[in-house]
């Protein structure tokens, strides 16, 4: 029984012994922990501080970016803009150096002429230059018998006429045009009272 005792004894202060050392482990492990822990803090007051500024340089960058492609569509709207003023001067200009030919046309139109296949070359000839300037969007300004506006016309006399009521345009000496809603020629006429 005394041998039984001893090897109990033995087995419980091994137990003891194993039971110090879990302890002890356990406590060595939760130092560990700790310092792991620790030190982990330490690197994410590190990493926060670093985060937050990548975050800045982002948005800074991002910023940037919205900002520069926001002045490129500026300028591609802008030069668009300016492109089509362009055409559309170019296209004036063009339209108001053939309106002479027009005019001379429709002088030669309000002559007698004896040859009638010559005056009806010459009604041919214009109709064809109006269907040209119309399908480019080019139309007459409408004078005669119209309130005088000077956005659209341009008045070279006055005459008294009680038929006509105040600033009434009573004849058109040359005819005005407009390229869709742009003034390339006033009308010049004649204004009643």
């Amino acid at each position: 029984m005394l041998a039984k005792s001893k090897k109990a004894d033995e087995a419980a202060t091994i137990t003891n012994e194993d039971a110090t050392k879990a302890v002890r482990a356990e406590s060595d492990n939760k130092s560990e922990n700790e310092n792991v822990k620790h030190n982990a803090q330490i690197e994410d007051d590190g990493s926060a501080a670093e985060s937050d500024a990548m975050k800045k340089a982002i948005a800074d960058e991002k910023d940037k970016y919205i900002r520069l492609a926001a002045e490129y569509d500026n300028f591609r709207k802008r030069s668009a803009k300016e492109r089509e003023m362009i055409y559309g001067d170019a296209r004036a200009d063009t339209i108001t150096k053939l309106l002479p030919v027009y005019d001379n046309l429709e002088r030669a139109l309000k002559m007698e002429c004896e040859d009638e296949a010559y005056y009806k070359g010459v009604e041919m000839t214009m109709t064809q230059l109006m269907e040209i300037l119309e399908n480019m969007g080019v139309r007459k300004i409408p004078a005669l018998g119209k309130p005088f506006d000077p956005n659209r016309h341009n008045a070279v006399m006055t005459i008294e006429d009680p038929e006509l009521g105040e600033k009434i345009i009573a004849d058109e000496f040359q005819t005005g045009f407009v390229l869709g809603d742009r003034v390339i020629r006033h009308s010049t006429a004649v204004v009643a009272n």
